[in-house]
């Protein structure tokens, strides 16, 4: 079986435009919520016909890890000074629950755990709530266009 060494390029290309589109929204100071993306285009692009490649589950459990993340910033604020185990408490958190409500939700996606936990570390945005629904949007739609042209790598 011959290895399709096109796809091999075009596919990473993919991934980088993608990741490029997401930089370009999003200042570096939120790199590690770049690396959760970086890690969905990863998936998007490599493993096109996964599961956890819908749009579904990338939109939704980015969502999901960023709500999650959220709430536990929120709380942890009120431990920060006087506790900080429970700060870091609260970080797990984060990825527990939004583990917890992707599965429920069926909206599975690894990397998402990740922009939980960054979210509860780096707290709210809406800056970072506009470039992960960009930018999962993107990686989406680039799927969708050319679903018929991706092939699963690995």
């Amino acid at each position: 079986m011959s290895r399709p060494w096109i796809n091999y390029f075009l596919q990473s290309f993919l991934a980088m435009v993608a990741i490029f589109v997401v930089l370009v929204t999003l200042s570096l100071q939120h790199i590690v919520i770049v690396a959760s993306i970086g890690a969905s285009a990863f998936i998007v692009f490599i493993m096109p016909k996964s599961k956890t490649a819908r749009p579904r589950n990338v939109i939704g459990g980015h969502l999901i890890g960023f709500m999650s993340g959220a709430l536990c910033w929120y709380i942890s604020k009120f431990f920060h000074q006087a506790e900080p185990i429970a700060t870091l408490v609260m970080y797990s958190l984060a990825v527990g629950l939004s583990t917890l409500l992707m599965v429920i939700t069926g909206t599975e996606h690894p990397p998402a755990s990740g922009t939980a936990l960054a979210t509860a570390i780096s707290g709210f945005s809406f800056k970072i709530l506009a470039a992960l629904i960009i930018s999962t949007c993107v990686l989406s739609a680039i799927k969708y266009a050319l679903r018929h042209y991706l092939k699963d790598l690995v």
